[in-house]
């Protein structure tokens, strides 16, 4: 163990604890809400297409209003964000018990509904996200994101069943604990506003320069996204980022449509979806002892070679637990992955420009994941099973091609060295830059 791992306890860091509880309070709220609009929808509407038009306005809202998202995190103090953000979660969650309490939920006030859901998730989830660089040193970074792995797999674990005993009440009950939940967001979040780490603004309008900038706000997500391309080594998680989810999600979707079309319960299939969230769940619990001691590169490339290979091995699987068994497999390093990728990306990004950077990674990362169920319905139509898989391992594999291949990722060290990685390539790229207008 390195003396820089004895040196930052994660759980230690001051207000690491609070910002953890606000953030995670408010994945919760939302992930309740946005579990029982589109099962509401259904009963609402009788109607699988009108659900699944809500669903989609609401994606789309949410990629959209993400780019702004971006913008207000690098104008303004972030914990401010964050409190603004709460509030409006309870406000929209009350409204929305209201409604079903009345019995006033039609087609139109849940698309609408949804519609702003997904714009509060899209203009303040990035400011929680980006706070965290102010809270946390660079050298626990990965570990706090193997904590937001482990926080994420515990909700997908536990938030289906609870938002489906409190939906069995009735949705003004989800609702009211979403608006319950949110609160806590917001109290904690009142209280990141005592760190003097996040009592500024990331980046103040220091010149006129900087000024004008300001003012036009396209300018800004512009600036985001090309600094985030600009950059060799973040380039590379991008690509890797996007294609390893694309792959592997739509091999999952095509194991779910696979068994229901082969006449498995519901009960079945939740079961091996409540399997992958448990491995998943025990994968970030690896993840922090993995990510200050492995390279990252070692743990990007050997993650996605198991979901190559378990991608791979899954057309000669049926039986339900022999599918367990694999995916679980497949999944195990997930966590670890992603643990090392994000970690390294928030260190990569200066402060001032996280917020529009991590806005365009999620838009260039999600923006692919609808292709997911498209590829699994039409493949198995056209393909079937098998064909479908031998696809996604492709896609999974073409992922592990690119990071073995993109050297800022190959040679990315273990978490203690992420700040000096990113400094040589942010050193190389100014170089360059010179050379080339010399």
């Amino acid at each position: 163990m390195t003396s820089t791992e004895n040196a930052v306890r994660l759980w230690r860091v001051p207000h690491y604890p609070t910002w953890f509880v606000s953030d995670s309070a408010k994945e919760l709220a939302a992930g309740l809400l946005h579990f029982a609009v589109p099962l509401i929808a259904l009963m609402v509407t009788g109607s699988p297409a009108q659900a699944g038009v809500i669903g989609a306005v609401g994606v789309v809202t949410s990629l959209l209003f993400t780019l702004w998202g971006g913008v207000l995190a690098d104008r303004h103090r972030r914990p401010a964000l964050m409190l603004l953000g709460a509030l409006l979660g309870v406000a929209l969650a009350a409204t929305f018990a209201v409604f079903d309490r009345l019995s006033a939920l039609s087609f139109g006030a849940l698309l609408v509904l949804n519609v702003l859901f997904n714009a509060r998730d899209g203009l303040f989830d990035v400011a929680g996200e980006a706070a965290l660089k102010q809270v946390v040193p660079d050298e626990a970074m990965g570990r706090a994101q193997a904590a937001n792995q482990g926080r994420g797999a515990a909700i997908q674990l536990a938030g289906g069943p609870l938002g489906g005993a409190l939906l069995a009440v009735g949705g003004w009950l989800v609702a009211l604990a979403a608006a319950g939940i949110y609160l806590l967001s917001a109290a904690t979040a009142v209280m990141l506003r005592h760190s003097n780490r996040l009592a500024g603004t990331p980046s103040p309008d220091a010149d006129t320069a900087v000024a004008a900038m300001r003012r036009n706000p396209v300018s800004e997500i512009g600036e985001g996204f090309s600094w985030l391309f600009s950059r060799i080594d973040l380039r590379g998680v991008l690509w890797v980022a996007m294609l390893a989810n694309l792959g592997f999600n739509s091999a999952i979707t095509t194991v779910i449509y696979s068994l229901q079309q082969a006449g498995h319960s519901p009960i079945i299939i939740g079961t091996v979806s409540a399997v992958l969230g448990a491995v998943m769940l025990v994968g970030a619990l690896v993840a922090p002892l993995l990510v200050p001691r492995l390279s990252g590169g070692a743990i990007v490339i050997a993650s996605l070679l198991m979901c190559t290979l378990g991608t791979i091995v899954l057309p000669a699987v049926r039986a339900v637990p022999a599918i367990m068994i694999v995916v679980g497999a497949a999944v195990f390093l997930v966590p670890a992955l992603n643990s090392a990728l994000m970690g390294y990306f928030m260190v990569a990004v200066p402060t001032e420009l996280l917020g529009r950077a991590n806005s365009a990674f999620r838009v260039f990362s999600m923006g692919a994941m609808p292709l997911a169920p498209l590829i699994a319905g039409l493949g198995l139509s056209w393909a079937g099973r098998t064909g479908t898989l031998v696809l996604c391992a492709v896609l999974t594999a073409v992922a592990g091609l690119l990071a073995v291949l993109n050297r800022g990722l190959r040679s990315l060290p273990a978490e203690s060295g992420w700040a000096a990685h990113a400094d040589a390539f942010s050193l190389s790229r100014r170089d360059g830059a010179g050379m080339h207008d010399a």
